[in-house]
């Protein structure tokens, strides 16, 4: 886990360098937009696998994975946006509580 923490923080340094003219606070509403983006680019291609689009772009899982994978990397950089010294110690608390009904089921 260390090692995607890491790639965060590079990828998130990259990101505010490109965002250098912008203020923090905007930044930050950016980034938290940004998974919204990717989050739905991940709907949109599982539209299109499924047929629901109109356009005729061919989908797949992989691609699905693909956009589901930016949602989740945006999701880390904008946490780390929020808060760079103590985002790593609130992702594994969060990501700890949030799947303690999962350890749970899995102990049984």
């Amino acid at each position: 886990m260390q090692d995607i923490f890491n790639a965060i923080e590079g990828l998130s340094a990259v990101c505010r360098a490109a965002g250098a003219d912008i203020p923090g606070e905007e930044l930050k509403a950016l980034q938290v937009g940004k998974v919204a983006e990717e989050a739905g680019e991940a709907m949109h291609a599982l539209h299109g696998l499924k047929g629901l689009t109109t356009c005729s772009d061919d989908h797949s899982w992989a691609e699905v994975q693909n956009d589901l994978t930016g949602a989740v990397i945006a999701a880390m950089i904008a946490m780390h946006y929020i808060d760079p010294e103590g985002w790593q110690a609130t992702f594994r608390e969060i990501f700890h509580r949030r799947t303690r009904r999962g350890r749970e089921a899995l102990a049984v």
